[in-house]
């Protein structure tokens, strides 16, 4: 009996790759005006520069998702000033792309569910915690998260079986009693399986191109993991 349930938040609870497209455009939008680069210029140099972060810092870690690291190498690689333009780029993605955030259709009342059914509510995330908590308050899903878990804080990326093992004990619950939902096959699915988790992928209301060895949640409306 499933006793907790341990949610990815990008592209699991909103549409991050819709987002990410808003908070881009604010960032070629700025380029453009303050330094003449067109889009192109822009999007090599930001791809080259998330790569170089990569090196710097490694793969397992919460920091190759932050956008001051990658917009400071951005910035380097292209010859700009990085005061004030590295800090003011971080602001102008993140400010455009959470404005545009939508939570997934029936996530509130799914999430309510879950409570009125006595079920522990936890996040499991790739990310670091200050961005991801400004995520779950702007989408007015706070109220119903019991735990975080981020993988700034287990020190690795999903799916490390550190990171589940961190989910689980802060579940407060066997690994067979949690169920842990997201988007990503390999990294939310795969990755609680092989703790012993329950793994539901979360497909985006998409039909999956093949039968499935696990659940899959096309939507969370109507949803009861039954």
């Amino acid at each position: 009996m499933i006793q907790a349930v341990i949610f990815d938040i990008d592209n699991t609870l909103y549409d991050y790759d819709a987002a990410n497209v808003y908070g881009m455009a604010a960032v070629y939008g700025y380029c453009k005006q303050m330094f003449g680069l067109e889009r192109d210029t822009v999007q090599s140099a930001y791809l080259a520069a998330w790569r170089l972060v990569e090196q710097h810092v490694g793969s397992d870690t919460a920091a190759i998702h932050n956008r001051l690291l990658r917009f400071q190498c951005m910035m380097e690689l292209l010859r700009q000033p990085l005061f004030p333009h590295a800090e003011v780029l971080y602001r102008a993605y993140w400010d455009h792309a959470l404005s545009h955030m939508q939570p997934s259709p029936g996530i509130h009342e799914f999430m309510k569910y879950l409570k009125l059914s006595d079920i522990l509510i936890g996040i499991g995330t790739d990310m670091t915690a200050y961005i991801q908590y400004r995520k779950l308050e702007l989408l007015g899903l706070s109220p119903y998260i019991d735990k975080i878990i981020t993988s700034e804080e287990a020190g690795a990326e999903k799916p490390a079986s550190r990171f589940f093992q961190l989910c689980v004990e802060k579940a407060g619950c066997q690994p067979g009693e949690c169920a842990f939902i997201g988007d990503n096959v390999v990294k939310d699915v795969e990755g609680a399986l092989a703790y012993g988790m329950q793994g539901f992928w979360y497909s985006q209301g998409k039909e999956p191109e093949r039968k499935m060895p696990f659940p899959v949640i096309r939507s969370f409306e109507k949803c009861t993991l039954a």
